[in-house]
């Protein structure tokens, strides 16, 4: 399952990164911030309009935001 189709409170282990879907600096990114296989993260708030983006993620002690494009390339599993 992807990021963008998890549910929202709920905490979640990635256990992959497409990198190859992600441009190249918002893979460098992503990665500066701890988003990589084996990191814990849930999706505390989506966005309300139309394509609901950003989603914000509790990724450690950190709130990110991020576009659902971004969380289509992140798998995650229940943790």
């Amino acid at each position: 399952m992807t990021l963008d189709g998890f549910e929202s409170g709920r905490s979640a282990r990635i256990t992959g990164v497409d990198w190859a879907a992600l441009a190249e600096d918002e893979g460098k990114r992503l990665k500066a911030l701890g988003v990589d296989e084996g990191a814990e993260v849930a999706i505390v708030h989506r966005g309300v309009f139309g394509t609901r983006d950003p989603l914000a993620l509790r990724l450690g002690n950190m709130t990110i935001a991020i576009r659902r494009a971004h969380a289509r390339a992140i798998s995650v599993e229940a943790a």
